[in-house]
């Protein structure tokens, strides 16, 4: 049953999500599937897994650190819809691990049917401070190895001639711009760009191409830089417009619906599961904060 809210005053925002365990889909619904994570062994890519595990799919979860990969293997290995878990060390920058992890896949389970590109990059910096590595760090990692699992799911089907289901998280401010987020809201645009312009180069060969975009979902793979200034801000629900932040797991049920039977005629859309958060305007807008002041820095030294 959907968790329900107290009114207070006029309003009381929109309903919280079903419990942990839920499912709009039929169990079993993923049995016989094979769904690779990138990202996948904490914060939302675990949770986004975690869905998948509930639903019967036998995971591949990989992460360019192998700390939290075996904790989050036996978790998800744990929930209990029958299928079996794999945890694979990969840099989705570099092209040739990630054709020995979709080889490992494919020996122990094969053929992933469902790609989810989550693994991410991502820290506040004024554009101004951004060194080249800092660039090229978000973008390579955000852009161009999503690119990479991308290119390589998709060639395998293509040689197989067999349908396959790709989700790519996104964000916002791919359409928006964010101030002090300029190389993430770059890389997050070219996600974008890909998820349309793939979805109809692949529709032809039975290839779904989707995006996926949380709003504010507090999680534990949130960087220091980006958790230090939102644990300073109070009241964090009543700044949403549906008077509450999202739960890691609504964003784990889009992505199944997105790659499940159900869905098949959808493609090149991106569900966006934020609450209405990014379409918000104010009747007065609030004074402009300069990114560097949001940030604790000073006044700009210059070039030297």
């Amino acid at each position: 049953m959907t968790e329900r809210k107290k009114t207070t005053g006029t309003a009381s925002g929109l309903p919280g999500p079903p419990p942990t365990g839920a499912s709009a889909l039929p169990p079993g619904t993923y049995e016989g599937s094979t769904v690779l994570v990138t990202g996948g062994g904490t914060g939302l890519g675990k949770a986004i897994a975690a869905e998948f595990a509930r639903l019967g799919a036998d995971l591949v979860i990989a992460s360019r650190s192998s700390e939290h990969l075996l904790p989050a293997r036996e978790e998800l290995a744990a929930i209990g819809g029958g299928g079996r878990v794999m945890a694979a060390v990969c840099d989705i920058r570099d092209p040739e691990r990630i054709t020995e992890v979709f080889e490992a896949a494919e020996a122990a389970y094969g053929l992933p049917d469902v790609l989810v590109n989550n693994a991410a990059a991502n820290f506040p910096v004024p554009a101004e401070d951004m060194s080249p590595n800092a660039w090229r760090s978000v973008v390579d990692i955000t852009l161009t190895g999503t690119w990479f699992m991308t290119r390589e799911f998709a060639r395998r089907h293509l040689a197989a001639r067999t349908p396959g289901s790709i989700v790519s998280v996104g964000a916002s401010y791919a359409w928006t711009g964010g101030p002090g987020f300029a190389h993430s809201a770059a890389a997050k645009a070219g996600v974008q760009s890909l998820v349309e312009t793939l979805a109809v180069e692949w529709g032809p060969y039975g290839i779904q191409v989707n995006g996926l975009v949380p709003g504010l979902v507090p999680h534990d793979d949130m960087t220091e830089a980006i958790r230090g200034p939102l644990d300073g801000v109070p009241e964090k629900d009543a700044r949403q417009p549906a008077l509450r932040v999202g739960q890691p797991r609504e964003v784990g049920w889009a992505a199944t619906f997105l790659a499940s039977p159900y869905a098949r005629f959808i493609t090149g859309h991106t569900l966006v599961v934020d609450g209405a958060n990014w379409q918000r305007r104010s009747v007065v807008s609030a004074p402009v904060v300069p990114v560097r002041e949001q940030l604790g820095r000073g006044a700009f030294g210059g070039v030297g």
